[in-house]
C-alpha cells in the first residue's frame, strides 16, 4: 500500500512541523501586541506589521513545504 518514506523526508517534515509551530505561536503573540498594555501606552504599529508579514511568511513557507513533501511522497 504505501511506502514509508525516507529518513530526510522524515527529518523535513519534522523541521517544517516546528517552523509551523513556532510561527503560528509568534504570530498569535504579535497579535496580542496590538492592544495596548495599559492606557495610554504605545504600540509601534510599523515594527508590529512587519513582525506579523514575517510570521505569516514562515507560516506559508512551512505549509508549502509539507505539501511539497506529501506531493512528493504521494508520487513514489
Amino acid at each position: 500500500c504505501c511506502a514509508l518514506p525516507q529518513k530526510p523526508a522524515l527529518e523535513t517534515v519534522r523541521s517544517s512541523l516546528r517552523l509551523l509551530n513556532t510561527s503560528a505561536y509568534r504570530l498569535q503573540s504579535e497579535c496580542r501586541k496590538t492592544v495596548p498594555p495599559e492606557p495610554g501606552a504605545t504600540v509601534d504599529y510599523q515594527l508590529l506589521t512587519q513582525q506579523v508579514i514575517q510570521c505569516a511568511y514562515d507560516i506559508a513557507k512551512a505549509a508549502k513545504q509539507l505539501v511539497t513533501i506529501t506531493t512528493r511522497e504521494k508520487k513514489q
